[in-house]
């Protein structure tokens, strides 16, 4: 099992996750700080649990944003898997 630590916020965390994960695990915090400075500000500097408090919110938000209005157009993961899809349906058919 895999080990990373995080620091998120000016906090450090400890995380557990499965190997090979870490990367993700600390894009993720990338993420996570690019709107801590804003979360801060929000919270007042309180403590770390309300500026988190106040990170998630952000967070939410973004994601409640795009689950409303989601981009136009289809994903290129989804044409790649449709592309996959019907050349498998023509091989079927040539047969």
């Amino acid at each position: 099992m895999g080990q990373v630590s995080l620091t998120i916020a000016g906090r450090t965390h400890s995380v557990a996750c499965r190997d090979g994960e870490e990367p993700h695990l600390e894009r993720l915090a990338e993420l996570l700080n690019s709107h801590a400075d804003t979360a801060l500000q929000a919270s007042g500097g309180l403590s770390g649990e309300r500026t988190l408090l106040f990170l998630a919110l952000i967070l939410a938000d973004q994601l409640d944003e795009a689950q409303r209005n989601p981009p136009g157009g289809v994903s290129p993961v989804l044409l790649d898997n449709l592309a996959d899809r019907l050349e498998a349906v023509a091989a079927t058919l040539e047969r």
